[in-house]
Parts: C-alpha cells; sequence; structure tokens
C-alpha cells in the first residue's frame, strides 16, 4: 500500500541559512526528519526543483518541493488477533496489552504480534512508521498502549514524547521476595 505525497512550501525569512534537512522538519512537521532526510538523499525532496544534500543551506523563498511516495517501512503480515480496544477516534488508538503479549516483531517473534493483530485491526497503520506503535511494554508487562492511527498523530506523539509533556504511570504488583 502506498500513498503519493505532493507537497510545496516556501523557505521563510526565519529559516534563511538553516540546513535544508532543518528547514524541511519546520516547513512539513507531519513528517519525521529521518523520513524528509531520507526523501532529499533520494532526490524527492528538492530545492527550487534541484537534488541537494541534507546539510546544504536554503534561504528566503527557497520553494521545497516534496514528490514522493509514501509507503510501508517494514513489510509485516496483518494477522486476526483479539484486541481490547479501550478507546478509538480518527486519530489513535488505545489498548490494554496482556502480559505475555510481544509488541513489535523481533528474532523468534515474526508473527503473533500486537503488530501483526493492529494491522489486521486497522490495515492503514501500515503506511504509519512502527504500525502507529509510539512506545512499548515489555512482553510480562499489563498496561494500556497509545497507538497512532495517522502519520500526524504518530509524528505528534513522538513529539510529545520525547519532549516529556505527555507522561507513562506505572503501577507494580508483586508477589514474592525482592531481593536486590
Amino acid at each position: 500500500m502506498n500513498t503519493h505525497v505532493a507537497m510545496q512550501a516556501e523557505v521563510t525569512e526565519e529559516l534563511s541559512g538553516k540546513r535544508l534537512d532543518q528547514a524541511a522538519a519546520q516547513l512539513f512537521p507531519d513528517f519525521s526528519r529521518a523520513r524528509l532526510q531520507h526523501w532529499i538523499k533520494a532526490g524527492s525532496l528538492r530545492v527550487n526543483g534541484a537534488s541537494r544534500r541534507n546539510r546544504d543551506k536554503v534561504f528566503a523563498t527557497d520553494l521545497l518541493s516534496i514528490d514522493a511516495e509514501l509507503s510501508a517501512e517494514e513489510q509485516w503480515t496483518a494477522e486476526p488477533m483479539a484486541l481490547d480496544v479501550v478507546f478509538e477516534d480518527e486519530s489513535l488508538i488505545v489498548i490494554n496489552k496482556q502480559a505475555g503479549a510481544v509488541v513489535h516483531p523481533a528474532a523468534g517473534h515474526r508473527e503473533g504480534t500486537l503488530l501483526n493483530g493492529l494491522l489486521h485491526y486497522c490495515p492503514q497503520l501500515e503506511l504509519v512508521p512502527r504500525a502507529g506503535i509510539v512506545h512499548r511494554l515489555d512482553k510480562d508487562t499489563t498496561g494500556l498502549m497509545v497507538v497512532a492511527k495517522t502519520l500526524q498523530a504518530h509524528t505528534a506523539l513522538v513529539k510529545q514524547l520525547q519532549a516529556r509533556t505527555v507522561s507513562r504511570e506505572y503501577e507494580a504488583v508483586v508477589n514474592g521476595v525482592l531481593t536486590a
């Protein structure tokens, strides 16, 4: 599943003299800086119609244009799975992850993960980095997980987690004796 992205933005006075990747991140906030850097290297994000490098400077009135395909970053298999959906709207899914469930495919766990189940539940997640998963919980942990359904929601949630403007709260239930 691919989506074509065609956008343009003019470099403002405030961004004049900045690196191309830095200016692009400000002008196209719906995309991660890593994705923009990839598009710059691939020649899909151009300045005044010409390919440039990430570190090249841009100046006021330069026209940045994106002509790219937004495609799944990795190929994962969608699998039917019972998901405990606590909340859902057009941007987010909140699920109650049970202990024992693996969140993300890795060596030894390519199938049967929460990510595989999410792709079956909401196929549009194929176009969102990490299928919308912005944080994880360990296999043996139960708890709520927020999943972004759109690229815009994913970018916003990642920025909030990095800036620590959204927080996570943990409670532990222990059976047995703790040793240090």
